[in-house]
């Protein structure tokens, strides 16, 4: 019977790609930014040179992050720009719109980590870039 470390359970690139998406985790729910950087720092670092599969997780983790921290800013400033600061269904939208993103990334985030765990690609929908080939 095989360890649970063993090779065949474990795909190359697997602590790679479970850091990744733990660091996206982090990044929305507990140090925005600071988690970002660290992500980022991982991408560059290891993007073009790891393995097939923490290469994947490493592109969409950090292109989500990027993508979801633009539109959640800009969309949100968009809302407060055309409905002003005063009129209370700009925060409704404001509130409505960042719950509702926010919270679809966190769970494209759990997704993202079983699947990393599991040793498994995983592409976020809609705004995932496609996943690289060997």
């Amino acid at each position: 019977m095989a360890s649970p470390s063993a090779p065949a359970d474990n795909p190359e690139g697997t602590g790679l790609a479970i850091a990744a998406e733990a660091l996206f985790l982090v990044n929305l729910l507990a140090l925005p930014g600071l988690a970002f950087a660290a992500l980022a720092w991982l991408w560059w670092r290891h993007g073009g040179t790891a393995p097939l599969l923490a290469r994947q997780h490493l592109q969409q983790t950090f292109w989500v992050s990027a993508w979801g921290g633009l539109l959640i800013v800009t969309l949100s400033a968009g809302f407060i720009a055309l409905g002003g600061l005063n009129w209370e269904w700009t925060w409704v939208a404001v509130i409505l719109y960042f719950t509702c993103v926010h919270s679809a990334l966190v769970v494209g985030g759990i997704v993202g980590l079983a699947s990393a765990m599991a040793g498994q690609p995983w592409r976020f929908p809609l705004i995932g870039p496609r996943l690289p080939r060997a």
